[in-house]
């Protein structure tokens, strides 16, 4: 393995096409409650959106050679964009400011697992959340199924807040 990590402009968010759809066909197979609801989920209708609307954005790939094999994707937003049609995400009046931050997406692909790859990709994302300080709320949501992502982010310190979408998805946050 030849492994680089580097953190990409949102001009480059493109290279992350495939890997991003790789995501949501994974989230699909693990999940236990309305994966069908995964079938318009990808690139275009997830990260795109998330990176148009955020405040500010920070994407990290990592490549093996020429080959993105793992990405994090994490925003500063304005807490009203995790109320819409699709779900209200968490209680507004919960938030202490305006923004939160969000670890929205991470993957790392089959074969990549297990090499500290998820730990130094957390920890990237974790540090760039702080340098905003006014901020004080960060949330990561793990789609049902996936039990390795829910015991991953309560290690690293994140608790489980509640379930949203009959628990299609949990909502976790810092403590």
């Amino acid at each position: 393995m030849n492994l680089t990590y580097e953190v990409i402009h949102d001009d480059q968010i493109e290279c992350c096409r495939v890997i991003c759809n790789e995501l949501m066909t994974y989230q699909k197979s693990k999940a236990t409650i309305t994966p069908e609801l995964f079938d318009d989920m990808n690139f275009e209708t997830r990260l795109l959106p998330s990176v148009k609307n955020a405040t500010h954005n920070y994407t990290i790939i990592v490549k093996d050679g020429d080959e993105v094999i793992a990405y994090v994707y994490s925003n500063i937003s304005p807490k009203e964009a995790y109320s819409n049609d699709f779900a209200t995400f968490f209680d507004l009046s919960t938030v202490r400011g305006d923004h939160v931050g969000c670890l929205s997406q991470f993957y790392i692909r089959d074969g990549y697992r297990q090499y500290g790859i998820g730990s130094k990709l957390f920890n990237m994302s974790m540090e760039w959340l702080k340098t905003f300080p006014d901020v004080e709320d960060d949330f990561i949501f793990v789609s049902n199924g996936n039990d390795n992502a829910l015991e991953f982010y309560q290690r690293k310190g994140f608790i489980i807040s509640h379930d949203i979408l009959d628990g299609f998805i949990t909502v976790l946050r810092n403590k």
